[in-house]
C-alpha cells in the first residue's frame, strides 16, 4: 500500500528558476519562448518520480504583494514594482509573463490541482494547506524561497525542499537538523524570528540594524523567541547593553509588525481540494493541442510517464 505524502509546490519560485535557468533555443525569435513551461513540467516529472508523492498542489500567488503587509511594512517588495505601470505590478520579463497562463492551462489539462487565495501570496496557499494537512500525511515543500523554512516541523512530518542551490534534481532537504546546523535555530518557528531580525533586502525587510544572522541567531538561543527577547529589553536585562540594545530599542516599532510580514498565514482561504494525484489525463485535446502547438510533447510525456508510476 503506498503511503500518503503530499507535495505542495511554490509555483512562481519554480517557473522563474526555469525561465532563467532552460535555455530559450528557439529556431524562430518570432515564435513564443517556452522555455519555462518546458523546465516546469520537467520539474514536475523529476519531482513525482523521485520523492513519489501521492497529492500535488501547484500553489499560486493570487496576489503577489498583499495589502496587509504593505499596511505593515510598506517598503514590502517595492524594488520588484513595475516602472512606469498604472497598476502595482510585480516587474516580470515579458517572455516569461507570455508563459504564465500557459503553464496554467497545462497543469489543468493534465488534472493537476493548482490553488491560491485571492489577497494571498503562495507562501499563504502553502502555509494553509500545511496546517490544514499536518498530522495526515508527510509533507514536502518545493521552493527557492528560505522564508519557508518556517513550516519545518518534524515531528508533524513537515520539511522543506530547497532548490535555491542544487535545484530541483538535488534539492537540500530542510529538517530541524538542518535548521539546526546551518542557522542554530531549533524550530521553524525560531527561524521565523531569527528572520524577522536579520530583514531581508530582496524583500524590502529591513531588519534591526547591527544585527546579522549569526547575532540573530544567538539572541534567539538565549532568549528562546522574539517575544522573549523582547521582553528581556524591556525588563532591562543587563546582558543586553551599548549599541545591540541602542539598535534593538531603535528597532521596535519594526519589530510591531515584522512578524506580521514574514509569518506566513496559516488560515487564508484557499479552496478545499486534496490534490490527489490524476490516475489519466483531464482534458485530452487540449494536452494535444499544446504539445502540438508549443512543441510541448516530450515535457507532457515525462509528467504523464512519472505520473504512472506515482
Amino acid at each position: 500500500m503506498t503511503t500518503s505524502r503530499l507535495m505542495l509546490l511554490d509555483s512562481a519560485s519554480l517557473y522563474f528558476r526555469a525561465f532563467f535557468g532552460v535555455p530559450d533555443d528557439r529556431a524562430d525569435s518570432s515564435r513564443m519562448p517556452v522555455n519555462a513551461i518546458r523546465g516546469f513540467l520537467d520539474f514536475i516529472a523529476t519531482l513525482v518520480r523521485d520523492h513519489h508523492p501521492t497529492h500535488l498542489i501547484a500553489c499560486w500567488d493570487n496576489d503577489w504583494r498583499p495589502q496587509f503587509r504593505v499596511d505593515a511594512i510598506p517598503s514590502y517588495k517595492t524594488h520588484r514594482v513595475a516602472a512606469e505601470s498604472e497598476v502595482v505590478e510585480e516587474e516580470v520579463p515579458d517572455d516569461l509573463a507570455v508563459q504564465v497562463p500557459v503553464i496554467e492551462e497545462a497543469l489543468a489539462a493534465l488534472g493537476m490541482c493548482r490553488l491560491g487565495a485571492d489577497g494571498y501570496e503562495a507562501d499563504d496557499a502553502i502555509g494553509t494547506l500545511v496546517e490544514r494537512h499536518r498530522g495526515r500525511m508527510p509533507i514536502d515543500v518545493v521552493t527557492g524561497d528560505r522564508d519557508l523554512f518556517q513550516l519545518v516541523d518534524d515531528a508533524a512530518g513537515v520539511r522543506v525542499l530547497y532548490t535555491a542551490r542544487g535545484g530541483v534534481r538535488s534539492p537540500d532537504i530542510v529538517d530541524q537538523t538542518y535548521l539546526r546546523e546551518r542557522y542554530a535555530v531549533d524550530t521553524g518557528d525560531q527561524y521565523v524570528d531569527l528572520a524577522v531580525l536579520r530583514g531581508d533586502p530582496s524583500d524590502g525587510l529591513p531588519g534591526v540594524a547591527g544585527i546579522g544572522e549569526k547575532t540573530a541567531a544567538k539572541l534567539i538561543a538565549a532568549y528562546g523567541s522574539l517575544a522573549g527577547l523582547r521582553a528581556a529589553i524591556d525588563s532591562g536585562d543587563p546582558a543586553l547593553k551599548g549599541a545591540q540594545r541602542r539598535n534593538l530599542e531603535a528597532g521596535a516599532a519594526y519589530l510591531d509588525v515584522g512578524p506580521l510580514v514574514v509569518r506566513v498565514a496559516r488560515d487564508a482561504p484557499v479552496p478545499e481540494e486534496t490534490g490527489e494525484l490524476p490516475t489519466e489525463v483531464a482534458d485530452l485535446r487540449t494536452v494535444s493541442r499544446l504539445a502540438s502547438e508549443y512543441g510541448l510533447t516530450s515535457p507532457i510525456n515525462r509528467v504523464i510517464d512519472a505520473l504512472s508510476l506515482a
